[in-house]
């Protein structure tokens, strides 16, 4: 797929699911965000970029933890998702955390610039993952640290069929390698090869809890990554969607609600 073009549905898809995103993904992203943050164990006065930062759910974590004292900068490639972030960080009176528009892979900042990169669930959707790990590696100090986490094995995310149930109807062009970092070992390799050292990663089980049809629904086609896919169908097209995704999903249904299995891989290395 070329290039310019994911980075393209990226931009212009995330801006469409802004506006919902936290609702449905706040909660289910936590264990994975909560695990980066452990690993990546920000100080207080200490430098921190969040690349693929979205509306910041990672990036007012980091403030909180490297305190007034420190500095934390919010990157994505979605302006609407920078222009939420920021306005929430100034309701909030963080006024040590900035946020900027940026592709991953060519960070318009200053080499040694800080003390932790993190990337929360961002790395799947950059064309060259390596690429990006090598940015966040080119802005770190000596010794600094790199924390990511990306969705694991295909086979362990119930949700999985979102994407040949959109793709069957309207090209998503979202990212046709969205699970292989999270396949085996790659995510650790991605860290080696893009030049970082003590690389580990872990395994995170995790289980995705809808109250209903509609917030399964809204998860998986408005708030998510083929939000700009679904904005293309229309209304008939859509009803065989949701229907056809519930379908996927319905060995995991609870009552009225779903809960349905996913898995992260988190991981952490140093820059040389």
């Amino acid at each position: 797929m070329d290039a310019r073009l994911q980075r393209r549905v990226q931009r212009y898809g995330w801006d469409r699911a802004v506006e919902v995103y936290d609702r449905y993904w706040r909660e289910q992203l936590e264990p994975a965000q909560s695990r980066m943050m452990e690993m990546a164990a920000v100080r207080p006065g200490e430098r921190v970029l969040d690349v693929a930062c979205g509306t910041g759910l990672v990036t007012f974590r980091a403030a909180e933890a490297c305190g007034p004292a420190g500095e934390v900068v919010g990157t994505d490639i979605s302006q609407k998702m920078v222009d939420d972030a920021a306005a929430e960080a100034a309701r909030r009176g963080i006024d040590h955390a900035r946020f900027e528009r940026m592709d991953a892979e060519d960070l318009r900042l200053p080499d040694a610039r800080f003390d932790v990169a993190l990337c929360g669930l961002g790395l799947m959707y950059l064309p060259d993952p390596e690429a990006g790990l090598r940015e966040m590696s080119r802005v770190l100090v000596t010794g600094g640290r790199v924390a990511a986490a990306v969705w694991g094995q295909r086979t362990r995310c119930g949700w999985a069929e979102i994407f040949p149930i959109v793709d069957a109807r309207v090209e998503s062009d979202v990212c046709p390698l969205f699970f292989q970092l999270g396949a085996a070992d790659s995510l650790e390799r991605a860290f080696v090869a893009a030049g970082l050292t003590e690389v580990r990663s872990e395994r995170l089980s995790t289980t995705l809890h809808y109250e209903s049809d509609e917030a399964a629904c809204g998860a998986a086609f408005v708030g998510g990554p083929v939000a700009l896919a679904h904005a293309h169908l229309d209304e008939k097209t859509r009803s065989e969607a949701y229907a056809e995704y519930l379908a996927s999903i319905a060995p995991f249904r609870n009552g009225h609600g779903y809960d349905i299995p996913g898995e992260f891989v988190v991981a952490r290395g140093v820059s040389r």
